[in-house]
């Protein structure tokens, strides 16, 4: 859907804003909705693509969300919801998606024909990526964390192979997503506002996610009222936060 007098990307970033109110004007879903997929094109750790993406567009299951993310403003007020997923356990059918794109992308023929650069890659998804995701109750985890740290001292190796290693990998690559959803949204004059207070549990209920899945971020959105952010932004000092070597 093509949208007109989008901002440029500075101008987007510099306008979104956490917005805490929002008024009480109805989004059009199908621009949300190609914000979404716009966030669905951030950068993901070996392309695993480890997210879900919920848009909630319910005025009854908006309030059920508000009310497990103890009636914050942002939640209550916003038109519309979107809720970014982490789905670290769905990397085998990731995986399988990965390999048969490549193999797709690579022609069909045998195994001989392909070149090192195709083989490198395919064994990539082959070898790698469950060598790094498959654990069992941390156990497996901790073995490879100690395997990899003794091969280290040897020579540069991938470090963070335990379960909690992997799970902030899909958090990242989800947060990734989270951001190019809001910034999208601000190109086209939408606000939004990120939140992390919340039941997990109970948002869990609502939407029908599996135990394994694991919330992210829940994103209100709507159009902002005057009063709507709370006060000017702050930052520290870029000199605190940039260092060139």
């Amino acid at each position: 859907m093509a949208v007109t007098n989008e901002k440029s990307v500075s101008e987007a970033i510099h306008y979104r804003r956490s917005v805490r109110v929002f008024k009480n004007e109805a989004l059009d879903e199908l621009k949300v909705k190609e914000c979404i997929k716009l966030a669905s094109l951030a950068p993901t750790s070996s392309n695993m693509q480890l997210w879900e993406f919920y848009h909630i567009v319910s005025p009854s299951v908006i309030q059920q969300i508000a009310t497990a993310s103890f009636d914050q403003n942002a939640a209550k007020t916003a038109n519309q919801i979107v809720i970014v997923v982490a789905r670290k356990d769905l990397w085998k059918n990731r995986q399988q998606s990965n390999l048969a794109f490549l193999k797709l992308q690579y022609g069909n023929k045998p195994e001989v024909e392909y070149t090192k650069r195709e083989q490198f890659a395919l064994n990539y998804y082959r070898k790698i990526v469950p060598t790094i995701y498959i654990d069992f109750l941390g156990i497996l985890g901790r073995i490879k964390y100690l395997a990899f740290q003794i091969i280290g001292l040897f020579k540069p190796i991938y470090r963070q192979v335990r379960a909690s290693d992997m799970r902030i990998v899909a958090h990242k690559s989800a947060a990734l997503a989270a951001e190019n959803f809001m910034i999208s949204m601000s190109a086209i004059g939408y606000d939004t506002c990120p939140m992390e207070g919340f039941d997990s549990s109970r948002i869990k209920k609502i939407i029908q996610l599996p135990a394994s899945s694991e919330i992210n971020m829940i994103l209100g959105c709507g159009i902002r009222e005057e009063n709507g952010v709370y006060g000017e932004r702050f930052r520290i000092p870029f000199k605190e936060v940039y260092f060139k070597i």
